[in-house]
């Protein structure tokens, strides 16, 4: 019972955070799963899988509301989410199946220097300038796929790659949200599937666990991620931001770095 408790209040956490800065929570997320796995005396070899699949199937619950309310204030450009879909889907769900066969190292150093680099990002509000225009289809369908295979190996919905893309492009920094927010389905869908394939033929993981997906702990974390972050959003116009933002990037330092220790 202990447990449900800590996913709950896990969810609670992310959705809080993710709904005031917009970020998403695969990167507090993950290293947090794989605390409490460890915890619970799961397999050592497919904690960070385990992790990383459940997380980026909480993804598929979490866009859901938020693609909504951006298409209702008309801030998705479905034209570009059109063209990134099918190289995202492709890159995703590939990047799955390569994360779920590898061996947990070169998952959690990767991980880790993703994490770094993004937390960095928020650290110093490092924003691109608009210098160009949006590129072809054929360009737009080769970047969604490189979001897509990173997306998969860190159980982000992308977010952090896709908005500084399209603003550097000239696309408007809200409709760049908007536009990311409905890329975030594709890569759950897409991420959650491949994770799911690669860990039906293994025998060695906990009850209730498909593939490499642990339904209880993504039961608790929709759950209370999606009670949360309304409530995180309404805070974000009530709280200064900048400071939280430098926090929260202290913060994923912190929990990547001691997710290496424990793993590595």
């Amino acid at each position: 019972m202990e447990w449900w408790l800590a996913y709950l209040a896990l969810g609670g956490f992310v959705g809080f955070f993710a709904g005031m800065l917009g970020i998403g929570g695969g990167m507090t997320m993950v290293p947090f799963l794989v605390f409490l796995f460890e915890a619970q005396g799961f397999p050592a070899e497919h904690i960070l899988h385990l992790s990383l699949g459940t997380a980026i199937a909480s993804i598929l619950f979490t866009t859901v509301s938020s693609v909504r309310a951006h298409h209702a204030r008309k801030a998705v450009n479905w034209d570009v989410a059109k063209a990134m879909a099918p190289g995202i889907l492709l890159g995703t769900f590939g990047g799955a199946l390569v994360a779920g066969a590898l061996s947990m190292r070169p998952l959690a150093v990767f991980f880790a220097l993703f994490v770094y680099a993004a937390a960095t990002q928020l650290l110093l509000g490092i924003k691109p300038k608009p210098t160009r225009q949006l590129p072809g289809r054929a360009v737009l369908f080769l970047l969604g796929a490189a979001i897509g295979a990173i997306s998969s190996w860190v159980a982000a919905g992308g977010a952090v790659m896709t908005v500084p893309l399209l603003t550097f492009c000239n696309v408007p920094l809200l409709t760049a949200i908007g536009t990311s927010s409905a890329l975030g389905f594709p890569i759950a869908a897409a991420g959650t599937a491949g994770y799911v394939l690669t860990g039906l033929d293994n025998h060695n993981l906990p009850p209730l666990s498909v593939g490499f997906v642990y339904l209880p702990a993504l039961v608790g974390l929709v759950v209370a991620s999606m009670a949360t972050a309304p409530l995180g959003a309404r805070a974000a116009h009530r709280m200064p931001v900048t400071v939280l933002r430098r926090i929260f990037a202290l913060l994923l330092y912190a929990l990547a770095t001691r997710m290496l220790i424990s793993l590595l």
